[in-house]
């Protein structure tokens, strides 16, 4: 059914391709082939770029033949979030008031993926403007989890990792603003990378909430994650928050796995109660192997935390409000009512009220109101009280221990549909990963095995200081090595049947 070369990791991929066992275009044309054998019923891409891809991985094998250096990921196929800019390819961040809009110009995070020669497919679904924790609020349908295609990929990033689970791509890249790259990750037995704020650039990705949106990378394993994260990282002049330090020795660190005499911080307010009971018990079970590799174990309590989920839904909304203003109609987009007999503000109106899906509204009112005169104080400014306390904690957390613990997601992922009423509870699917948004620091998901309630994959959070990147991938590869892949179990099985029907 499925082309072999689309099961190689990434850093196999690359090495075969620089080693001259197989082309770049031979791999591209492969993840082509499961693209249309397999998205019908994922409905992950929501833009192929074959044409372009294909030229793409002709001029990497032209390198090779040349005798050229090439990058760790040289020709290596790789999945894009629709927020990326990326000249040419329509970006419509899942979004209808943004349909047909190319951009002139490529993400620095894209331009250095195009510098590295990898291979860019195509453009994957997400949740409107990255608001969602589902892929439900996409404008363009939802995507499906390739472990169960009636339940949910996690969100926002869920393209990205549906693309990647249902091996359409060898890579991907996503962003997280409040969980968005860990969350679908957990949910799809994947890897998942929030890196530090600003240790990579956020030039050319379309913004949700500036002071939190991440980009990051999703592997199907630790050591390619490492490579992606590696290649799209550094300061870019252009991003006013652009860090101007070294990245972070990543992949040695997914190399090494050693964890030996390592503290690990279990924090106590994530978990208990509201914990799936087949989430805590593959929680412990990681523990285990990371003690068993040579970890420490500590519980740590990070009084704060119980109140991020509150400041994190008054601090994004009031940026997603000003952000998302410049959708006016005026400068590109969709316009509505444009036709001689309305104004330019019925025309704006009009617009928005066609172009952006219910989530972007109640976020977008949301913000509004808590940034209005009388409430900015009692609302936005308090919320920002909270976000300090929270950083406060995290720097007395980490004067105790090397990284933070926890599950990645209260539970795997449940039923389409299930929690579209009620936004509290899909809210709710991001009180793990908020904390180290709302901090800046790094934090990444790593697969922990199937849950034994479902037999759906559940994934372990680890969160480090900032410009510790590292310090995730030192205990992720531990647990790769100690718990194996998770992904490899949806190869074969019934769920995997499903995708080809």
């Amino acid at each position: 059914m499925a082309n072999e070369l689309i099961f190689l990791d990434a850093a196999a991929l690359a090495a075969q391709i620089a080693a001259g066992d197989i082309s770049s275009r031979e791999a591209t044309q492969a993840y082509l082939e499961q693209i249309a054998s397999v998205d019908n019923n994922v409905h992950a891409y929501l833009a192929v770029d074959g044409e372009r891809a294909l030229a793409q991985a002709e001029r990497v094998d032209a390198k090779r033949a040349a005798g050229e250096a090439l990058s760790p990921l040289a020709g290596v196929p790789l999945a894009l979030k629709d927020i990326f800019c990326y000249e040419g390819l329509p970006c419509t961040c899942g979004s209808r008031i943004l349909e047909g809009w190319r951009p002139p110009y490529h993400a620095t995070v894209v331009q250095r993926l195009l510098q590295a020669d990898l291979v860019i497919l195509g453009k994957v679904n997400m949740d409107e403007f990255a608001m969602g924790s589902s892929t439900e609020t996409s404008g363009y349908g939802n995507t499906h989890n390739p472990w169960d295609l009636e339940r949910i990929p996690g969100g926002s990033s869920g393209g990205s990792a549906a693309a990647l689970a249902s091996f359409q791509a060898a890579l991907s890249l996503g962003t997280d603003t409040g969980g968005s790259i860990r969350q679908p990750a957990a949910v799809n037995g994947l890897v998942g990378v929030k890196p530090t704020y600003g240790s990579n650039s956020r030039y050319g990705v379309v913004a949700m909430a500036s002071s939190l949106d991440v980009p990051g990378p999703f592997g199907r394993t630790v050591l390619d994650a490492a490579l992606l994260h590696q290649a799209i990282s550094g300061h870019d002049p252009r991003d006013s928050t652009s860090i101007d330090a070294p990245v972070p020795p990543v992949v040695a660190a997914a190399k090494s796995g050693d964890v030996q005499g390592l503290k690990l911080g279990v924090v106590k307010e994530l978990g208990g109660d509201g914990y799936e009971p087949g989430v805590t018990a593959q929680f412990e079970h990681a523990l285990q192997v990371l003690q068993a590799a040579g970890a420490q174990i500590v519980e740590v309590s990070c009084p704060h935390f119980k109140y991020a989920l509150g400041a994190y839904y008054l601090i994004m909304p009031s940026e997603v409000s000003s952000n998302l203003a410049r959708f006016d109609a005026m400068r590109y987009g969709i316009r509505v009512g444009d036709d001689g007999r309305h104004s330019a503000e019925e025309v704006m109106r009009l617009t928005r009220q066609a172009g952006f899906g219910d989530e972007a509204k109640r976020r977008i009112i949301i913000g509004t109101y808590a940034l209005s005169a009388g409430y900015y104080d009692a609302y936005y400014g308090s919320a920002q009280k909270v976000r300090t306390l929270i950083q406060q904690d995290f720097v007395k957390a980490f004067a105790q221990v090397d990284v933070l613990v926890s599950p990645t997601t209260p539970s795997t992922a449940w039923k389409l549909g299930e929690r579209v009423d009620d936004p509290l509870a899909m809210y709710k699917a991001d009180l793990c990963t908020i904390p180290s948004n709302l901090a800046g620091n790094c934090s990444g998901s790593f697969p922990a095995g199937l849950s034994p309630d479902n037999g759906l994959p559940v994934g372990f959070q680890v969160m480090a200081p900032p410009m510790a990147d590292d310090r995730l991938y030192q205990v992720g590869a531990a647990l790769e090595a100690g718990m194996g892949s998770t992904l490899s179990q949806l190869v074969g099985s019934e769920a995997w049947e499903a995708l080809y029907v």
